[in-house]
């Protein structure tokens, strides 16, 4: 029914790898900013999916990376297999669904600031992964196992889904949550909210928008501390994030909290740009897992982040936008006192 890619990039490091689960897919971006999918004169292909973005994302810093996910046995899904690989992400964990297509997505950015999808998935190769496809070395070997809420929706990803997190979770994995919300794959808002939240107390790590706190609360005031601490941080948290784009992002742990300016950049694309800044601050956690109890290092580490995504969006396409290190600190140095 599967088969696996049967070639890969060694693991670099595997006492500081991160695991991404999840969805990958091709979105196919108007030529055109600024117009509906109705009006846009034609499209350009892209990769996409937010646990593949953030794989690259650390891989391009210089991490180590693997993605766990399936694709379908089609080009589209051969070439997102190759892209993995050119960009050094272990593809061990991909599978190929012989089956069912890749997922698409179209993706538009409207006159009016609204990112407007329409999803072909029915259903897509992602939303089909076992259980016992699982590639369960990858989640023993892994540092952290990031993951996002697509995979909840449908059945037999959503119970392997959280089949890799108990294993992850046994073999001491910190685990990653960004809940990356898209409402329009649900069947409904509701069905969204309880099942994000079904998994919600097991993360170490959580990253969430100012939208999704809105959605998620039921429409509490997302820049609300008492809202934050008492309906989303945990007694198992170790640290939560919310990020405010260009405005940077607020940090809440077991001992602190605070906030991190952003760095104000002219935006061409914001694709991508929460995938790069969860990317840039799991490389940084992977490399040193201390930075939960010490929040000089973490205000660092979250300006860091920072920078990854304010790159990302002064280019267009998530994948091919993802800096290294080496451009990150030499943007980070040129806008000092931006911060």
């Amino acid at each position: 029914m599967a088969s696996t890619p049967n070639s890969d990039p060694e693991i670099k490091d595997n006492k500081s790898m991160v695991v991404c689960f999840g969805e990958m897919l091709i979105d196919f971006v108007p030529t055109v900013a600024g117009v509906s999918l109705a009006e846009a004169p034609a499209f350009k292909k892209a990769p996409g999916g937010a646990p593949a973005n953030v794989a690259v994302g650390i891989s391009r810093l210089g991490g180590s990376a693997a993605f766990i996910g399936k694709v379908g046995d089609d080009e589209f899904g051969k070439m997102l297999a190759d892209i993995l690989k050119q960009n050094n992400v272990n593809t061990s964990g991909v599978r190929f669904d012989h089956n069912a297509r890749t997922a698409l997505a179209f993706v538009t950015l409207r006159a009016d600031g609204e990112r407007e999808f329409l999803f072909f998935r029915n259903p897509s190769a992602d939303m089909l992964l076992h259980e016992s496809e699982l590639e369960i070395s990858l989640l023993q070997q892994a540092k952290i196992f990031h993951y996002g809420s697509i995979s909840l929706i449908d059945e037999p990803c959503r119970s392997t889904h959280q089949a890799a997190m108990n294993i992850a979770k046994k073999s001491g994995c910190i685990l990653s949550y960004d809940p990356n919300l898209r409402l329009a794959l649900w069947p409904s808002a509701e069905f969204a909210r309880t099942e994000i939240m079904s998994i919600w107390d097991q993360a170490d790590i959580i990253k969430i928008s100012e939208e999704e706190i809105t959605f998620l609360t039921g429409g509490d005031d997302p820049y609300d501390d008492d809202v934050v601490l008492t309906k989303l941080f945990h007694p198992n948290l170790k640290l939560l994030i919310v990020t405010e784009g260009s405005e940077g992002c607020r940090y809440y742990t077991q001992n602190f909290r605070g906030r991190v300016a952003g760095i104000k950049v002219k935006a061409v694309d914001t694709t991508g740009a929460g995938d790069a800044f969860v990317g840039g601050i799991l490389n940084s956690i992977a490399s040193d897992s201390n930075l939960f109890q010490d929040e000089e290092g973490l205000r660092e580490a979250l300006l860091f982040a920072n920078a990854c995504g304010a790159i990302t969006v002064t280019e267009r396409g998530a994948i091919p936008a993802m800096p290294t290190t080496e451009a990150v600190l030499q943007f980070l140095a040129q806008n000092t006192d931006k911060k």
